[in-house]
């Protein structure tokens, strides 16, 4: 497939609102590709060169890609600069200066999809002395050998810049219908890619070898699966019930998402997001190596700052300060985290995702036993509500968030949200007591004192996983200090669009809408119908259609914006429901 091609099936995709049709032109573009092009296309429609997990990056500032525009086209790089404030948009502006200039392409025959992919690697790969310059070379050139439309996409991906609204579960439909014919194979594809976190391994397997092999994918050391999520229910009545009278119950910690793998006296630790965080944490890493008598291991925790002298658990504000790129070795020092191990994935060769719960916990306090950095969670097998409520109090007590039930029976589910794990972190008393990250999809101007701010409030939304849309749940004008003000509007400002994303379900119109991106933490006083959101609308016993909404909500936490979760990873739209059911209070249109 020529590059020029898959360009203009974006500029197709660009045009459409409904995820359906965009299942269909995706599926189209997999369908007339090569199986060899399968992987480049997914990657490049991600906005990514590799897994996350390889951790390479393009490297590329927005003023690096402007060099490369003006170096290309011959034209100052004032004149860049005044196109892209115009169009808002680098892609654009590329696009129309290549336009305007009517330059002769240098390629002597089209770019080809691999061959662009393989050219925009390598720049990546650029490293050392130097190498800015020889980046801005490099990307000029391609941008030399490309069409006005092709250079709109060249200079889109290496800022991730496409927003074509394709979510991973867009995605895996679309495979879905290319090479199988329908929509049902998409539940398998996706197991297949929550053990492996690359969709474009899934992609290429899947048109190489069939939906057989999809059946093949295992847990692999060095490339992390993706995080069992748990559930959520207010009372320890409830969850006792629901696990059939007996479970486990963990301490819940608030700290780093660690999924720690160790080999060949190797060692790499990975985030929530699944990123290589090993550099940052390098006593933890030595510690497994130290502590760990294994020959290969993956282990599933939360790391966090630990005062072994008070035996208390540092608040995450002070955690996250070792969240750094530079000084990290003084940090270590001064603040040392411990893992506390809630599960084990693979050990000597072997997948224990399988395993019920009950028998991989042996196999963590036998193989931690007497490790002082890298320890098993606190946890106790209860048959009583009484027994989980008094273990959740204590837990609150010691500074933590509160507990998780397990089912001893279940096993690791990757990537999903299922009742065999469920969080209780406060009883519910008419009140939203918990927080809920939102996606940021709007903002507004700001009036009054926060016009010196240009930053008003946030219009944010819940993330419906049947749908892979974004609903609106919420419009957030408090909480924020002077310094969050700043820190949003300069971030929001970069990927502000004129026109309503495609993945966005609203029937407010902010003063500027913004391509799903950043995730907030907001606390509010509780959960109520709403005409005016769409998370989770549907028809009330007296005819009118609502959504939920949050009353009174503010954001929460000193940094505004969550690094650690992608959008995916936010609040649902089924939480939300559930959260709304679980307050103790009913409202009126629903008595």
């Amino acid at each position: 497939m020529l590059f020029k091609e898959l360009a203009g099936y974006y500029d197709r995709l660009s045009s459409i609102s409904s995820r359906l049709e965009m299942i269909d032109v995706m599926a189209e573009v997999f369908k007339s590709a090569s199986k060899d092009e399968i992987k480049p296309i997914i990657y490049i429609t991600q906005g990514i060169l590799v897994p996350p997990f390889e951790g390479v990056e393009f490297g590329m500032a927005e003023k690096t890609i402007e060099d490369a525009i003006a170096f290309s086209t011959g034209i100052s790089k004032e004149a860049v600069e005044k196109e892209y404030r115009k169009l808002g948009d680098i892609g654009l502006a590329a696009e129309e200066i290549k336009k305007k200039g009517n330059i002769k392409r240098l390629a002597d025959r089209p770019l080809t999809v691999s061959e662009f992919y393989e050219k925009m690697l390598e720049i990546a790969k650029m490293s050392g002395k130097g190498s800015k310059d020889a980046k801005v070379k490099a990307l000029s050139y391609i941008i030399s050998e490309s069409t006005p439309e092709e250079a709109k996409y060249a200079t889109k991906y290496p800022m991730n810049a496409l927003r074509l609204g394709l979510g991973d579960a867009t995605m895996l439909e679309a495979l879905s219908v290319a090479f199988c014919g329908d929509r049902k194979s998409k539940e398998k594809l996706e197991a297949a890619y929550n053990l492996c976190n690359d969709l474009a391994l899934v992609g290429d397997t899947l048109a190489k070898k069939g939906i057989r092999a999809i059946d093949g994918f295992e847990v692999s050391l060095f490339k992390p699966v993706r995080p069992a999520l748990a559930e959520r229910l207010p009372t320890a009545e409830q969850i006792m019930e629901k696990m059939g009278g007996r479970a486990a119950a963990e301490q819940k910690y608030d700290g780093f998402r660690c999924q720690l793998h160790m080999g060949a006296r190797k060692v790499k630790i990975f985030s929530r997001r699944l990123e290589d965080t090993t550099e940052m944490f390098p006593d933890l890493a030595e510690a497994v190596l130290r502590e760990v008598k294994a020959e290969s291991v993956i282990l599933d925790g939360e790391a966090l700052a630990y005062n072994e002298e008070t035996e208390e658990f540092l608040p995450f504000q002070q955690t996250i300060q070792r969240k750094r790129k530079h000084g990290i070795a003084e940090k270590a020092l001064e603040m040392p985290l411990h893992l506390f191990v809630f599960d084990i994935l693979f050990l000597n060769g072997k997948d224990m995702m399988k395993m019920p719960y009950e028998e991989r916990r042996h196999f963590i306090e036998k193989l931690l036993k007497n490790c002082e950095i890298i320890k098993p969670s606190t946890m106790i097998m209860v048959s009583k509500p009484k027994e989980l409520e008094e273990f959740f109090e204590n837990s609150i007590e010691n500074g933590l968030e509160g507990v998780v039930v397990k089912d001893p029976k279940s096993s690791y589910i990757a990537g999903a949200r299922k009742f065999s794990w469920i969080k209780m972190k406060r009883s519910y008393k008419g009140e939203l007591s918990d927080t809920v990250d939102l996606v940021v999809v709007g903002y507004y101007r700001g009036k009054g004192m926060r016009s010196e701010f240009g930053f008003g409030g946030l219009l944010c939304a819940a993330y419906n996983e049947k749908k892979d849309m974004f609903e609106t749940v919420s419009r957030i004008g408090s909480g924020f200090t002077e310094e969050q003000m700043v820190q949003l509007r300069k971030a929001l400002e970069k990927d502000k669009t004129d026109n309503k994303p495609v993945r966005v379900d609203s029937l407010i119109k902010p003063d500027f809408w913004v391509y799903p991106k950043y995730i907030v933490t907001v606390k509010a006083d509780e959960i109520t119908r709403s005409p005016t959101h769409t998370c989770g609308k549907e028809k009330l016993n007296n005819g009118t259609e609502a959504g939920f909404a949050l009353r009174f909500p503010r954001l929460v936490g000193e940094e505004a914006i969550r690094k650690d979760k992608g959008t995916e990873d936010a609040t649902t739209t089924k939480e939300i429901s559930e959260m709304y059911r679980n307050q103790k209070r009913v409202s009126i249109e629903e008595a």
